[in-house]
C-alpha cells in the first residue's frame, strides 16, 4: 500500500491508523501548494482532485476520503479493535463521529480559517460554531476516556488530529479541559508519535505547513 500525504493536513489521520494497524505501507509526501510528488510527478495523476489523503493499494485500487479509508484499514485487522464490526449500532455511532469530525470541525469549522480571503468578521462566525461543538466535546469527555466510551478507536485519531489546527488558526483550547486531558492521553500513544515524528510535526506546535 501507498499513503499519499501532506504534513499536518487530514491525511494524518490515516498516518495514525496505519501505524496502529502495524501494517506495511509505503508514505508518498505530497506539496500541498504545488501537487508534486516527493521524488517527482503531479499528485493529480493520481487523484485528479488534488487533496489527500489517498490510499493506493496492491492491487491497484484508490481509495480516498480519510474516514473512508481508516475504516478499511481497521477492518483489515479486526484483532486491533480500531473500528466495531460492520453491522453494529456501535460501527453506525463511530461513522456518526467520523462524518461529524470531516463535516462540522473540518470543513465547517476550521477550513475556513486558513482561507486568507476570508474576512475576520466571517471567521469568527466559524470560530462560533467551532466552540459550540467543543463545548459538546468537553462535556461528552468529562465522563468518557475516548469518543466511543472506554475504547480507543479511529474516530479518536480524527479528533485528535483535526484539533492539532486550532494551534494555527487563532482559536483557543484552553477552556476546554477535558478536551485536553484527552488530546495529552491520545497524543501519547505509539502509533499517534510515530506518525508525528514521520511527517516532522515533533516538537509540537511546528511552523504552520499550510
Amino acid at each position: 500500500m501507498k499513503l499519499f500525504y501532506a504534513p499536518g493536513s487530514s491525511s494524518l489521520l490515516a498516518h495514525i491508523v496505519l501505524y496502529e494497524a502495524e501494517l506495511p505501507f509505503e508514505p508518498v509526501r505530497i506539496d500541498e501548494h504545488t501537487k508534486v510528488i516527493s521524488g517527482g510527478g503531479d499528485y493529480r495523476s493520481v487523484n485528479p482532485l488534488g487533496y489527500v489523503p489517498a490510499l493506493l493499494l496492491d492491487d491497484g485500487t484508490l481509495l480516498t476520503e480519510g474516514a473512508a479509508i481508516v475504516q478499511y484499514i481497521a477492518d483489515l485487522v479486526p484483532q486491533k479493535k480500531l473500528a466495531p464490526p460492520n453491522g453494529s449500532i456501535e460501527r453506525v455511532k463511530l461513522q456518526a463521529w467520523l462524518n461529524f469530525f470531516a463535516s462540522e470541525l473540518h470543513k465547517g469549522g476550521f477550513s475556513p480559517l486558513f482561507y486568507g480571503g476570508v474576512p475576520e468578521e466571517g471567521k469568527d462566525v466559524f470560530r462560533a460554531r467551532l466552540r459550540a461543538r467543543f463545548i459538546h466535546l468537553d462535556g461528552h469527555l468529562s465522563s468518557n476516556d475516548h469518543l466511543m466510551g472506554r475504547a480507543y478507536s479511529v474516530a479518536d485519531a480524527h479528533f485528535f488530529v483535526v484539533s492539532n489546527w486550532a494551534n494555527w488558526v487563532n482559536f483557543d483550547l484552553s477552556p476546554y479541559r477535558a478536551v485536553l486531558a484527552y488530546r495529552e492521553r491520545i497524543g501519547s500513544r505509539p502509533a499517534v508519535v510515530a506518525a508525528l515524528k514521520a511527517e516532522g510535526l515533533v516538537p509540537w506546535p511546528p511552523a504552520q505547513p499550510h
